[in-house]
Formats: C-alpha cells, sequence, structure tokens
C-alpha cells in the first residue's frame, strides 16, 4: 500500500553536502520509525539514521556530526542532509519505513546512488 521514492543522491566532491529525499505515497499514522540505509559494495546493510513518530532521532557513530535526519509531515517526506561528505560515505542508500503500530509492516525505497569521489 505504501510507496517510499528516494531522490537527491549523486556525485560530490569530498567535503561536499547532498540532501536526499524520500517521499512517502500516502499518510503515515500509529508508532512507526523511519529512516535510511546504506549499502556498500561488499558490505552488509546498515542504518544510518532513523526517526520516530515521535520525533527521536538516532545516528550511526560513523556520521554523527555530519547527517541530520529531519522529517515533513506536511508533505509526509523524511530527509537526510549529508554534510562533510568522505569517500567511505559512497553506497545506495535506502528510505524504510517500519510500522509496529497499527500493524507490524515494513517497506523499503529502490534506493538512490550517492558517490564521493574528486
Amino acid at each position: 500500500q505504501v510507496q517510499l521514492v528516494e531522490s537527491g543522491g549523486g556525485l560530490v566532491q569530498p567535503g561536499g553536502s547532498l540532501r536526499l529525499s524520500c517521499a512517502a505515497s500516502g499518510i503515515i499514522f500509529g508508532v512507526y520509525t523511519m529512516g535510511w540505509y546504506r549499502q556498500a559494495p561488499g558490505n552488509e546493510r546498515e542504518l544510518v539514521a532513523g526517526i520516530t513518530n515521535g520525533g527521536i532521532i538516532n545516528y550511526a557513530d560513523s556520521v554523527k556530526g555530519r547527517f541530520t535526519i529531519s522529517k515533513d509531515n506536511a508533505k509526509n517526506t523524511i530527509y537526510l542532509q549529508m554534510n562533510s561528505l568522505k569517500p567511505e560515505d559512497t553506497a545506495v542508500y535506502y528510505c524504510n519505513l517500519r510500522l509496529t503500530q497499527p500493524q507490524r509492516v515494513a517497506y523499503w525505497g529502490q534506493g538512490t546512488q550517492v558517490t564521493v569521489s574528486s
């Protein structure tokens, strides 16, 4: 029922910035977490940042102080502002929605490529 569409990926130089967006197709309500995961070639998919329906945020240690997750309830969209990007941030970034109440269900976006290189 819910579709997630990511955008904003691309090629950026080290030290640069990108802003990722994830728009949900319908209104999201209840108890949930929306977040960003990433997966680089040869690596497992890892949680980058998450935000709950109540606004509680957590980050992976590797991105603390550089990335900021936020949401716009009116637009049904979450964002990931990525600053001071490093080559190690290169990965496919996936948007994720995990509902707990009223149902337990998860949704994934198709992913957007982020490449940090000179």
